[in-house]
């Protein structure tokens, strides 16, 4: 009966955390939600005008920011990979 309410007790906890650890970066989130709408709204002819063009400074400082920090960039490239992936297929610009 104690093993039971051991198990009870913990359960909550693993949903806490669970829960606490979706919310880890928000913003690193609302920016990778921007860069998919980015690369699904956008033609191929913007998409391929965009890649000739240097980087900005923010663009800059976020690749740093997810350098710095190897779960955020993890969390990051498991929200964008695919779509970019299937639009520059579409695109024809990755075989």
């Amino acid at each position: 009966m104690i093993k039971r309410s051991y198990l009870f007790a913990l359960i909550p906890a693993l949903l806490y955390v669970s829960v606490a650890k979706a919310d880890d970066y928000p913003i690193m989130k609302a920016v990778a939600a921007k860069v998919v709408q980015k690369y699904q709204n956008a033609s191929c002819e913007d998409l391929a005008a965009q890649k000739k063009q240097p980087p900005t400074d923010m663009e800059k400082r976020a690749v740093q920011a997810l350098r710095g920090n190897p779960q955020m960039r993890t969390e990051f490239m498991n929200i964008v990979a695919a779509p970019i992936a299937n639009k520059l297929f579409e695109c024809g610009m990755i075989p």
